[in-house]
């Protein structure tokens, strides 16, 4: 026979309006695809089902399955043998009565070519929801590390004849242990736990595999998979659960095969502790006044020594824009891909002929390092004042190497345009390619002349290859170093870019230039936050399947096994605010569902755009803003439209124009508070239009209720303006939002096999939790910001399973320094959380710190991740003295110095065994 018949049967309970197709790559199915079962899909018949089935991107159009009973849905297919020359993947996607689409999470679903010999093959196969928590176990941190040494081989002969093959996923099995299948037939056992058929655990496959002889049975099978102890011989026990079933009984010339996904046993008991700490922060004996990713390992070193197994850091991409001390800050990267040359370690890049030219530095290098904190420009000056040295003598040999080579390679898309931004930004001193003479759009034409011109423009392009080939091997060495001492490195990937970088002048169109992302108020930030780098054209990058994005997490997976996806809430939607803007409160999410004009007047709202979308300045505004100095703003900054009305002048309508005109020197003799009251004023408004509406549809701004605008209006037209505001943020946008992000991070999930956890905080929509709870994705619980409305505190024993805990981050003063902020906060935490009676001491000692430590090792959370900082602080002999020099950013501030440093060296800490020992227990008292 020229074709193999392929019964698909796949095990879900769907609901009416739902539907299944298969999906396939790479293979064409013959025309007379014959379905076992013509019943109507849930209301639909097969061929509208068939008409609206979703197709992914790149893939063969899906075919329809067909609804069995509410258990089955199926489908029959002829596979032409000649296809089966190398496995063919599929899968299932399960379309929603309202349209949108979940695809099953499997990624192991195949054809096989040994399957070719048979005449026919039943596939019966389980659905895997992409939140199913066994699945996080299959991800490359734990198949590759952390789980290894688990995965115990173990080869069961087959029989003579195969008739049915069982499948099944067990991830937390200990060393030495397999499964073993039970049931009522006899060459099950007939239920006797002396008579199991242990299951194969083959070197890297997924699942355990049992082959079976059934011919003999009947077509009615009960079973169960149990544990089984290989080195005792001792069956352990069943799975949780009923019996499984299987109606399909032997095919007289085929073979069933049943995948019936993972075994019933708890799957949220593995639990790991992990440090985090900015590779800037680290200190080490042999560094240059800053951490760099050699020192990385020492610290894997000292995870070996305390149990620790997850190092955490900052985003470590280029920065460099200003060549000055404002690029310290690691979330606003000139390149999603290109690393930073401040992590690079010297003294592995230079040759033994060089090395007189590395002893020379010496005495720089031990000033450096001798610093409380990083100085970022001198580190910078100095290892690029070494590099161009080195460089004219060493290129030839690296550029000839086959590493090199293969580097160059992978990395072609965004290394050459991003060596040729550097060159071009140094050369006409801005970052700013708007304001270049030359070479505005970047064109892959005009990097290939400057590339084949010889002189320093050449050099200059080819000398930031060779940094970054040397970042990339430095920074691989660490992450290899630490896999095979049981450790995983977790990144950090930035939720935007540099507005002047390699990115945006590479690919502009991806962006939104025009505009500036940020965060709406919190308690952190009363004026919200503005980044200053632009927002995503989501539709633009949706074209291309998110090809950018998609990119990014392949280079991520480079040196990383985990990563923590900053401000995850902007996959939902953004902060965005106008360029002309400088504080966040100007901002409003993008995309959002705006406020019609016409909703006002029907909730007997007045409606006037120049009262609710323009600064309301009045007499009593003034007063209430500037005091004494209303009369002299007035006169400088403003004009009057009616009586105790005024607006203000046109050189003073934007915060930009405001924020230019005080750094000039006509502002030199003004007090620094009139800008932020100018500040204030433009803000005081009720709506933002959208552009281009016509005046008919308007975003409420943020925290609409206490400004003077509002306070202005009587009880009954701000009781009507807070039920519409509280509509527009809080029930509108939901569902718009949740499918903003459906439609974005599945796809994106399926391109890398990391772990993935979501910075979930701050104003978080409704629907966030639930979407990344169907996707698997970690969230961020951090005991200091509460995600339940009247809590003080969130609770590290009510923590989620999939989910990180933690006391602190590096947005955030450490347990120490918080303790000192608010008394009254300490107290109430001393006696709520801690349950420790009296009054709270003035300062946290090492055993309050130990406390809190101990509350989130002991957390039911999958991971534990606690700032080096607040580990130190546990023991008096190794925490820093000076708690407030702990800290590493300050969010509130806009242009915050980022350069915290261990005050220990690495070496030092190694060497901490009192320390070591007392954090080592404290991580395996609570390690399962």
């Amino acid at each position: 026979m020229s074709k193999l018949q392929i019964n698909f049967k796949l095990r879900y309970h769907t609901h009416p309006g739902q539907s299944l197709f298969l999906s396939t790559d790479g293979i064409a199915w013959d025309s007379e695809r014959g379905c076992v079962e013509d019943q109507p899909q849930h209301g639909r018949t097969p061929e509208q089902a068939a008409a609206d089935a979703p197709t992914p991107a790149h893939s063969r159009a899906p075919i329809a399955l067909h609804y069995v009973d509410a258990e089955t849905w199926q489908v029959t297919l002829e596979v032409p043998r000649a296809a089966l020359k190398q496995p063919i993947v599929y899968h299932y996607v399960l379309r929603q009565a309202d349209g949108s689409t979940e695809r099953d999470a499997d990624p192991g679903r195949a054809i096989h070519p040994d399957w070719s010999n048979q005449a026919a093959v039943v596939l019966v196969d389980s659905w895997n929801p992409p939140g199913l928590v066994e699945n996080v176990f299959y991800t490359e941190p734990f198949q590759k590390v952390l789980l290894k040494v688990n995965q115990s081989e173990l080869l069961i002969p087959p029989p003579a004849r195969v008739t049915h093959q069982f499948r099944v996923k067990a991830p937390l099995l200990k060393r030495g242990q397999t499964l073993c299948l039970l049931g009522n037939s006899p060459a099950l056992g007939q239920w006797n736990p002396e008579r199991t058929v242990r299951m194969n655990r083959k070197p890297g496959e997924v699942f355990l595999t049992a082959n079976l002889d059934l011919s003999g049975d009947a077509e009615s099978l009960e079973y169960k998979y149990g544990v089984f102890d290989v080195e005792r011989g001792t069956f352990l026990g069943y799975e949780n659960g009923d019996n499984r079933r299987l109606a399909e009984g032997a095919l007289a010339h085929g073979q069933v095969i049943v995948n019936d996904g993972f075994v019933r046993l708890p799957a949220d008991t593995w639990h790991g502790a992990g440090v985090a700490i900015p590779v800037f922060s680290l200190r080490s004996e042999n560094s240059f006044g800053v951490g760099e990713f050699t020192d990385l390992k020492p610290l894997v070193d000292w995870c070996g020594q305390t149990g620790l197994k997850l190092i955490q850091i900052l985003p470590i991409n280029d920065t460099t824009a200003t060549n000055t001390w404002a690029d310290s800050y690691p979330y606003a990267a000139i390149s999603a891909f290109a690393l930073h040359p401040l992590y690079l370690n010297l003294a592995d890049v230079v040759s033994k002929k060089n090395r007189t030219q590395l002893e020379a530095q010496e005495p720089e290098r031990l000033r450096l390092n001798a610093l409380a904190e990083v100085d970022y420009e001198a580190v910078m000056q100095m290892k690029w004042r070494f590099l161009r040295q080195i460089f004219p003598s060493q290129k030839a040999e690296t550029f000839r190497s086959a590493e090199y080579k293969k580097f160059l390679e992978a990395s072609r898309h965004w290394l050459l345009p991003y060596a040729a931004f550097c060159c071009l930004r140094d050369q006409f001193g801005t970052a700013d390619f708007s304001r270049w003479p030359a070479h505005q759009t970047c064109r892959d034409e005009d990097i290939a002349a400057l590339m084949a011109a010889s002189g320093s423009e050449s050099d200059a392009i080819l000398l930031h290859c060779f940094v970054q080939f040397h970042l990339h091997r430095q920074l691989q060495d660490a992450t290899v170093y630490a896999h095979e001492h049981g450790v995983i490195l977790k990144g950090d990937i930035a939720i935007g870019v540099h507005r002047h970088g390699a990115d945006t002048w590479q690919q502009p169109e991806l962006y939104h230039l025009d505009t500036q992302a940020g965060a709406p108020p919190d308690p952190f930030a009363a004026k919200g936050q503005n980044w200053g780098f632009p927002t995503y054209n989501w539709a633009r990058m949706k074209q291309d399947g998110f090809a950018w994005w998609k990119r990014r997490f392949a280079q991520m997976d480079l040196y990383f096994d985990a990563f923590r996806i900053d401000h995850i809430l902007g996959f939902f939607r953004i902060w965005s605010i106008p360029l002309d803007a400088v504080e966040g409160i100007l901002g409003y999410f993008v995309p959002a569902i705006p406020v019609d004009a016409g909703e006002f007047s029907a909730r007997g709202i007045p409606f006037s755009k120049s009262r609710l979308a323009e600064p309301f300045i009045t007499d009593a505004v003034l007063r209430e803003i500037f005091g004494a100095n209303a009369d002299a703003v007035k006169q400088q900054f403003l004009d009057a439209t009616a009586p105790g009305h005024f607006a203000l002048k046109p050189a003073f309508v934007t915060q930009q124009l405001v924020e230019k005109f005080f750094q000039t020197p006509a502002a030199s003799g003004l007090d620094g508070k009139l800008k932020l009251g100018l500040f204030d004023l433009i803000s005081n408004v009720i709506l933002f239009e959208v552009a281009g509406a016509g005046g008919r549809q308007f975003h409420f701004r943020f925290n609409m209720g206490e400004t003077p605008s509002f306070r202005a209006f009587d009880q009954q037209t701000q009781a009507r303006l807070l039920d519409l505001y509280v509509d527009y943020f809080f029930r509108r946008q939901d569902e718009f939002w949740r499918q903003e992000a459906w439609e974005k991070l599945p796809a994106l999930k399926r391109v890398t096999n990391m772990l993935i956890c979501g910075e979930d905080l701050g104003l978080v929509p409704a629907c966030v939790p639930d979407v990344m709870k169907q996707l698997g994705l970690l969230s961020l619980e951090i005991q200091r910001m509460p995600k339940t409305p009247g809590r003080a505190f969130s609770r590290p024993a009510d923590a989620p399973y999939l989910s990180v805990v933690t006391p602190s981050t590096h947005d955030m003063s450490t347990i120490r320094g918080w303790w000192t902020e608010d008394a009254q906060l300490a107290q109430r935490f001393y006696h709520e959380e801690l349950q420790l009676p009296g009054p709270a001491p003035a300062e946290c000692h090492a055993k309050l710190n130990e406390a809190v430590v101990h509350q989130h090792l002991a957390s039911p959370a999958m991971w534990s991740i606690f700032q080096l900082q607040d580990l130190l602080g546990v023991d008096e002999t190794v925490r820093r003295a000076d708690a407030d020099a702990e800290r590493i950013n300050v969010p509130a501030i806009p242009k915050h110095y980022w350069r915290y440093r261990m005050h220990l060296t690495l070496e030092q800490l190694l060497a901490a065994a009192a320390f070591n020992g007392k954090l080592s227990g404290l991580v395996t008292q609570h390690a399962r």
